[in-house]
């Protein structure tokens, strides 16, 4: 279960707060793979950032007992001096992996990312899209009770991005996640309930089908 209790979340702009959550208060139930809707600017990243620890509230709380990924999309936690490999090596002894795990992740990760040379590149370098191909390889090595995804599943050509749902599909028979997409279509195969964020509120859907249309009829009216 993930619980938000008046949480508010703003950023400060020319023409005063822009609120991205405006004291919600709202229950996440456990055991249910969350597709977060809204349209651009709406909050979807921002609110996947504090789902997952790594963004905080101006004021409320957000609390869960479970444990999740860093954003897969958002490769922001990388160093840029170091390479891919480096990388990899640095997250897995964070989370106290020992030499032979490491191994294991650094042969899972280069091969799933299919970086090819640039594996052993400084990460400065890389492109977006090759930061969130790393990012995700990385996220499928280790076991969270929580994938948290930012629209990385369109990463890529045709066959990567096969590739990268099959992947995630595999690994949410163990575990769920929370999905940032604008495919109507990807959130409607892995996803069951939705979240709509809107003018500063969100409301938690348990049909994914009913957070789309809900969702669909805010773009009508825009």
């Amino acid at each position: 279960m993930i619980e938000l209790r008046n949480v508010t979340k703003y950023y400060k702009t020319s023409r005063g707060k822009k609120y991205i959550l405006n004291d919600v208060s709202q229950i996440i139930p456990t055991h249910t793979n969350v597709g977060i809707l809204g349209r651009n600017g709406a909050g979807k990243s921002t609110l996947l950032r504090m789902l997952g620890g790594i963004d905080f509230p101006n004021s409320g709380t957000i609390h869960s007992d479970k444990t999740f990924s860093w954003p897969m999309g958002l490769a922001g936690g990388f160093q840029g001096s170091m390479t891919g490999r480096q990388n990899v090596k640095f997250v897995c002894r964070i989370y106290g992996k020992s030499e032979y795990e490491i191994q294991q992740a650094i042969e899972s990760v280069k091969e799933f990312s299919e970086l090819g040379d640039y594996f052993d590149m400084p990460i400065k370098i890389y492109s977006s899209g090759m930061k969130s191909r790393l990012s995700f390889g990385l996220s499928l090595f280790f076991d969270f009770d929580y994938l948290i995804i930012d629209e990385t599943l369109s990463v890529g050509d045709k066959n990567f991005q096969v590739k990268s749902k099959n992947a995630l599909k595999k690994k949410i028979e163990n575990c769920n996640v929370l999905l940032v997409s604008h495919s109507m279509p990807t959130l409607k195969e892995i996803c069951d309930s939705g979240i709509v964020v809107n003018d500063g509120n969100m409301t938690y859907y348990e049909d994914i089908n009913e957070a789309i249309a809900v969702y669909d009829a805010i773009n009508k009216q825009k």
